[in-house]
């Protein structure tokens, strides 16, 4: 558990430092009660933290630390989480509501996976090659960006710190990372680790913070870079913050997922693989396939499963293992689920299954898994993210109109087709104007480039493109008799 002389405290030049911000409360989502008081830092502190990033960057040994000692550090880091796995679980379903058994199989195991992916990486990474032509002859180097403001959200918190932080640090970078402070006791525990792996003071620093000094972080001169995971409107704010000044920029931002199943689907299959692919986290991740398009021929069915489905998921007791369904992060986000609903009823869709909040549900942010059916691509509900657990079924009568419906969307983060035809799955998947799309559920993994296109956001995480973002390129021109080391 974290260090109850830490929780409240803010870890910036590699010393833990009292914030001059408010004070905030972390309320349990399912029993209401304040686990926790945590600092959000002031403007001064993220003066404070980004002078201490800048000058690790600046004058610090981080940047020209040769990599297989750059590696030995995050590996150490590595080791620590790997030992504190069970603790960050327990600590994010406090903190948000995540189911146990998925904060186990999720939350805290995926930053060990994100570590191993960018390790395997950046041993084949080219931070250094020669390219000769008969216009010339150079040496291109990637070198780190600089001070990188990473702000976080409260969904998969530490999952997302791993992903932004990991090839910072991989390419050299210096990092100031602003976890939400609603869910800031994970971020608290990742920078004891930070500080018990051995990483120089100020390369990795963690301020908490609400919208203001958030804000005042992202357009902060020291910053060289910033990399932004939360919704669309937030990410159009920091893109024009960071616009002025020419601030390099990395957005995952909303999404809208739709689903196609077509005729030759397994259902079965189908319907099993959304258990967690529309319903993982209470339905608070961006790229759940909310939207799921059938056929009028196969409708029926899907509906029956899906409503089968939702009877299987047990809604209760995040801690409990049994529950698959949690309570929302906080009661506003509960509010704004049932707006939804209310606007789905009242805009002419069906409800199937759910639709409220459950039966004597005691204390806790609760909303019952819901299945929408007649729904249109001009409803609400079939255009807003909603994050929370509401799918909307929408019908079609041949594969065009399936893949025009898809594709009627702002957002374009993820996407999924089912099919028997595997060949004829990957021809509609290129069809898809999205990031990501699973072919019958097939996750993409952590060496592959994740993001979005349209208003899902700019950039790429993951992969080798994830590190790339990390970097800027620089050519040296060479003679063309100079033989130059590349390691």
């Amino acid at each position: 558990m974290v260090r109850q002389d830490r929780a409240d405290r803010l870890f910036i030049g590699g010393r833990w430092v009292s914030g001059t911000g408010e004070v905030l409360e972390v309320v349990s989502p399912a029993t209401e009660k304040v686990i926790a008081r945590v600092p959000s830092a002031s403007k001064a502190d993220v003066d404070a933290a980004v002078r201490a990033a800048r000058l690790a960057f600046d004058d610090g040994p981080w940047p020209h630390t040769p990599l297989a000692e750059r590696l030995d550090r995050i590996r150490e880091l590595r080791r620590l989480l790997a030992d504190n796995q069970e603790t960050i679980a327990r600590l994010i379903t406090d903190e948000m509501g995540c189911p146990i058994t998925q904060s186990r199989a999720v939350q805290a195991t995926n930053p060990l996976r994100v570590i191993d992916a960018y390790i395997d990486i950046a041993h084949d990474y080219k931070f250094r090659e020669v390219r000769r032509s008969e216009t010339g002859n150079a040496l291109v180097t990637r070198e780190p960006v600089g001070v990188v403001a990473a702000v976080v959200p409260w969904n998969v918190p530490l999952g997302i710190s791993a992903q932004k932080v990991v090839p910072a640090l991989i390419a050299g970078c210096s990092v100031v990372l602003k976890p939400a402070p609603q869910t800031s006791l994970d971020g608290c525990l990742f920078a004891e680790l930070v500080e018990k792996a051995g990483f120089p003071d100020g390369v990795v620093n963690v301020v908490p913070a609400e919208r203001e000094a958030s804000e005042y972080l992202v357009s902060h001169p020291g910053v060289d870079k910033v990399t932004f995971t939360g919704s669309t409107a937030a990410g159009r704010r920091i893109a024009a913050l960071c616009g002025q000044d020419m601030r390099r920029v990395t957005l995952e931002l909303g999404g809208k997922s739709a689903a196609i199943l077509l005729d030759d689907a397994d259902l079965g299959q189908a319907v099993e693989t959304l258990r967690m692919g529309a319903f993982r986290n209470n339905g608070q991740i961006c790229t759940l396939k909310t939207r799921l398009l059938v056929s009028s021929r196969r409708e029926q069915e899907l509906l029956e499963r899906m409503e089968a489905l939702v009877a299987s998921m047990p809604v209760g007791d995040p801690q409990d293992e049994a529950t698959e369904i949690g309570p929302l992060f906080s009661a506003r986000q509960r509010d704004t689920v049932e707006g939804y609903l209310s606007a789905g009823r009242a805009e002419g869709a069906r409800v199937v299954v759910g639709g409220g909040r459950p039966r004597d549900p005691g204390q806790g942010w609760f909303v019952e898994p819901t299945v929408f059916a007649g729904v249109t691509p001009d409803m609400t509900i079939a255009q807003e993210e909603i994050f929370g657990p509401v799918v909307s079924v929408m019908t079609y009568e041949d594969e065009q109109e399936a893949i025009a419906t898809a594709n009627d969307s702002q957002y374009g983060l993820s996407g999924a087709v089912f099919t028997g035809d595997l060949e004829h799955g990957l021809r509609v998947a290129g069809r898809l104007r999205t990031g990501v799309v699973e072919l019958n559920g097939s996750p993409i993994g952590l060496l592959a480039p994740f993001g979005g296109f349209k208003h899902s956001g700019i950039g790429r995480e993951n992969g080798p493109e994830g590190l790339d973002s990390y970097t800027e390129p620089r050519s040296v021109g060479l003679p063309e008799n100079l033989a130059v080391s590349l390691s």
